[in-house]
């Protein structure tokens, strides 16, 4: 990886907090690790589930490291059921507030399907690690933009 394909956030900005988590049975992790360091490099703060952890396990992560982000990758095809679980569970748990990327294996067709499930993104294998972080760094922002213009117009601040 180069240092100029990928950037840190500007000085004084609070980091964005991702957990990347493969939930339900696949244990091929090299491409979650590598997403790690990447976005370590890219001056994220980063919290890894390990393998193997269920839906309702990887929102309560999420929920309990009070995270901006949950990237989730699936290589086993299972991405239709798992992924939509883990949005169901971090609703239920109070996180609807939470960005959910998907990636890894998914084929085109499910790609549409996942996006009005909530889950965003869904990148598939040779994406550049700069678009990931890209995508993940702008849709945090405009997030956090829209959920404070919401505070504001509910309190009556213009």
């Amino acid at each position: 990886m180069s240092s100029t394909l990928l950037r840190a956030p500007k000085s004084g900005s609070k980091k964005i907090r991702i957990l990347v988590a493969k939930p339900g049975l696949d244990g091929h992790d090299r491409g979650a690790l590598v997403l790690c360091r990447a976005f370590r490099d890219a001056g994220m703060e980063v919290i890894y589930s390990g393998l193997l952890p269920t839906p309702e396990q990887v929102a309560q992560m999420a929920i309990d490291e009070d995270v901006d982000v949950v990237a989730l990758s699936l290589l086993n095809g299972a991405h239709m059921t798992a992924f939509p679980k883990v949005v169901k569970y971090l609703k239920q748990k109070g996180g609807k507030d939470i960005l959910v990327v998907g990636g890894g294996i998914i084929p085109d067709t499910d790609k549409s399907r996942l996006e009005k499930m909530g889950i965003k993104g869904n990148f598939g294998p040779g994406t550049l690690l700069k678009t990931i972080i890209d995508f993940i760094a702008v849709n945090v922002k405009n997030r956090k933009n829209t959920k404070t213009s919401a505070i504001r117009k509910k309190k009556g601040i213009s």
